[in-house]
């Protein structure tokens, strides 16, 4: 098999079950969160959104990096499986605990008595995560993603239906906790039901030797984690519920696509890139295509949410939704960068010991100090537009770092994502001149036209200019149809 092929080869079953997953949870969860959102004020997001907060930090010193550990040894010992998992259960159980006793002085600090009641029962997020870390860490060393995207596919599923139910009956913010909780724990349930490995029969291994690069790992998520969620508890405090409702409405219904790509590119790629590190010329390569395709499937996504932006608004949501419009556009700009930053990252994760890594986080996130110590006092927007800032920074940092430990140039980079940018820009251009056309048509009806276009003129100027990425695209399009008919 040519080289340079091997990695797109490795990992196109893998991209293309976890894509397709996370493409169909996405559309689930986005028809949820519309059905939600419609049934719900402001202020109920703007309370999930500070205890989203917390629950995410504690799920990172949960995992603590070692599960990433597990992925990159060659041959994990049960023992060593046995001493993680033993990990996770206690530190999530602790967490638990604390968290669960710091509720009321949270919700006294902010005024909002829900955060105390509704607390106790979003925090089971923690255990339950905790139990299928193992679990979920096996089935993606051994690539079992077709497995892995129908169990995701179903816990996101179950816990959509109870949470429109929920709220159609008036439950208000239990909606959001309950779908939350739902789907780890059906999660959980699936995962311990495929998987042959429990916790038993050998005597767990010591963590010192994986704890200095997993610690390394736990404590730059850990900072990421808060930099990337720390302007919503300001924005709590110091504008008000309905503003922080806002603006997670916003982030979240952006973050679908994106979090949807980068989840599947780095759960497939960190695991392969892991195992062809020993040789330069294929790392190298791998590197180049996947921020190629992540790239040429981001990209536009990214423009048309933006050019779609008050359409998509008005006519999914309330009309008490329609002030998160701005901020939804500005936070899709910081999209275009997530993903392929994510990229970069791994390469990080995969070549390095983890010490440049934390120090690359501690830099990046002084600079954060300084955007969001600038933006706050301003105003939700402008917080807004220092999220975008901070991502664009993000991506640049991580891959002049990734250029140290790959042969890959910064140049060669730039040009394997640049005619994605090219046709994207063309693409937006006349996804706005299809809006102008068709102005005074009914909102459905125009963002119908703007959608076609888009995704007509995006297509038809890629396969006109032949690039690489769509021919890569349409590659792995072909690997997975061909799997599937085995």
């Amino acid at each position: 098999m040519d080289a340079k092929r091997e990695l797109s080869e490795r990992v196109a079953s893998g991209v293309a079950w976890s894509l397709s997953e996370k493409i169909g949870s996405m559309l689930l969860q986005m028809v949820v969160s519309i059905v939600v959102a419609n049934q719900l004020v402001p202020m109920d997001m703007g309370v999930m959104a500070v205890l989203t907060v917390f629950t995410t930090l504690a799920q990172v010193v949960v995992d603590s990096g070692f599960s990433q550990t597990l992925i990159r040894k060659a041959a994990p010992t049960e023992g060593e499986y046995k001493a993680v998992f033993r990990f996770n259960i206690l530190s999530s159980l602790g967490l638990y605990a604390l968290l669960t006793a710091a509720a009321p002085a949270m919700a006294r600090y902010y005024g909002w008595p829900e955060i105390a009641s509704v607390a106790p029962v979003l925090y089971l997020l923690l255990p339950l995560n905790a139990l299928c870390v193992i679990q979920n860490t096996i089935m993606v060393r051994e690539f079992r993603f077709a497995q892995l995207s129908t169990i995701t596919f179903l816990s996101s599923l179950i816990s959509g239906i109870v949470a429109i139910a929920m709220a159609l009956a008036g439950c208000g913010v239990w909606s959001l906790a309950a779908q939350r909780v739902v789907m780890m724990g059906a999660k959980a349930a699936m995962l311990w039901w495929h998987s042959p490995w429990r916790p038993r029969g050998v005597r767990a291994s010591s963590l010192r030797e994986m704890a200095p690069y997993s610690l390394r790992l736990m404590s730059t998520d850990l900072v990421t984690a808060l930099y990337n969620n720390v302007a919503q508890l300001f924005i709590g405090k110091i504008y008000s519920g309905d503003a922080l409702g806002y603006y997670n409405q916003a982030q979240k219904l952006k973050d679908m696509p994106v979090t949807s790509t980068m989840q599947s590119i780095q759960s497939v790629t960190f695991p392969a890139m892991a195992k062809i590190t020993g040789d330069e010329g294929k790392f190298a390569e791998g590197y180049r295509r996947v921020a190629m395709v992540t790239a040429f499937v981001i990209f536009p996504v990214m423009a048309g949410l933006i050019a779609t932006a008050d359409d998509i608004y008005t006519l999914l949501l309330k009309p008490a939704w329609h002030p998160a419009v701005p901020y939804f556009r500005i936070l899709c700009v910081a999209g275009f960068f997530y993903p392929v930053a994510a990229v970069a990252y791994n390469v990080l994760k995969v070549r390095s010991d983890g010490a440049i890594i934390l120090r690359l986080e501690i830099a990046k996130k002084i600079i954060m100090t300084a955007i969001l110590a600038l933006t706050i006092p301003l105003s939700v927007r402008a917080v807004a537009w220092g999220m975008a800032a901070a991502s664009a920074c993000d991506l640049t940092v991580n891959a002049a770092a990734a250029r140290r430990y790959t042969s890959l140039s910064l140049w060669r980079l730039v040009r394997a994502m640049l005619p994605a940018a090219v046709v994207t820009a063309v693409m937006y251009g006349a996804v706005m001149l299809a809006g102008e056309w068709t102005a005074e048509w009914h909102v459905g009806a125009r963002l119908a036209a703007k959608i076609v276009t888009g995704i007509g003129v995006y297509t038809a100027v890629a396969a006109a200019a032949r690039l690489e990425a769509m021919r890569e695209v349409v590659t792995i399009a072909r690997d997975l149809t061909r799997r599937r008919k085995r």
